[in-house]
């Protein structure tokens, strides 16, 4: 694909490294700045006329802010002729205000599609969308990468190395929405069971575990989840099992944003990716990097 670049904004600058190094496709220059009343202003500095440009920018950190730069970003590469425009966005911010679930509340996701296709973009990838959908905001193609396998072979071979049987293991969904995410690395597993936990939502950013439905007694927890954001959702779950008589809890969560409270210090080893860009302690960090070079390289 030589005639294309790969360009990276504030926020996934060492993944867009990995997906150029791996693609073969070579990284573009651009530019972002601040200035001192807040405004952003973002620009390409590479020849992109006929070009198709790659922007890989997770919007987190904040959200607002990393989503104007993908705006400003795209028009930059309209005016500069840039051919078409694919948007990787590896976590899709916002994704969680995904319906209404009181009355008043925006759809907030649907709001982001909409504006990201105004701006002109012609395709989407991105990694784990917290639902399905989310696609469905789109009327273009939508590429939803899945880390069921990177969750499932890493574990695979990690629980072999410390001669856990499969049959001891009970993957764990901490929510009925994230049954099937939990199926999917549970058949990596030879003999691994399910189990899910139920649990209700007083108000936002809060969460109370009703019940762990599934055998973990004795049993060799792996919780995996798409997002842990406070953390409160998490430990509560951990906290669950362990009443519940699990022997160890392992976690595999796709996208780290651990905005606030410190995880469980019972947890064995927690698994995340390299979704979101931040600095982890005691954390075992896949990359993505394979799965979307993948994914571009296949188009």
């Amino acid at each position: 694909m030589k005639d294309a670049l790969i360009f990276s904004l504030s926020t996934s600058k060492q993944l867009a490294k990995k997906i150029s190094e791996r693609s073969g496709i070579p990284l573009g220059e651009s530019q972002v700045v601040k200035f001192s009343d807040g405004e952003i202003m973002c620009r390409c500095l590479s020849n992109v006329k006929g070009k198709d440009c790659y922007i890989v920018q997770s919007t987190i950190a904040t959200s607002s802010d990393s989503l104007f730069e993908v705006f400003i970003f795209i028009d930059s590469l309209k005016n500069a002729g840039a051919k078409d425009i694919i948007l990787i966005t590896p976590y899709y911010g916002y994704s969680r205000q995904d319906r209404v679930a009181q009355k008043g509340e925006p759809i907030t996701a649907k709001i982001v599609a909409n504006l990201l296709q105004s701006c002109g973009i012609s395709q989407l990838i991105s990694v784990d969308l917290h639902t399905q959908q989310i696609q469905g905001f789109f009327s273009i193609p939508v590429v939803n990468l899945e880390t069921s396998d990177l969750f499932g072979n890493y574990f695979a071979k990690r629980f072999n190395e410390l001669g856990i049987k499969h049959e001891n293991v009970v993957v764990v969904s901490p929510d009925h929405g994230s049954a099937n995410r939990g199926r999917d690395v549970c058949s990596a597993l030879n003999n691994a069971t399910l189990a899910v936990i139920d649990k209700r939502r007083p108000a936002p950013n809060k969460s109370e575990v009703t019940n762990v439905v599934g055998d973990t007694k004795g049993k060799v927890c792996l919780i995996v989840d798409d997002i842990v954001d406070t953390g409160g959702t998490l430990n509560n779950a951990v906290e669950a099992l362990f009443q519940k008589g699990a022997k160890d809890v392992y976690v595999a969560i796709t996208h780290p944003i651990l905005s606030k409270d410190k995880l469980d210090s019972r947890i064995k080893e927690f698994v995340t990716t390299d979704t979101v860009e931040k600095s982890l302690m005691n954390a075992t960090v896949l990359s993505v990097a394979d799965l979307i070079a993948k994914a571009i390289l296949s188009e």
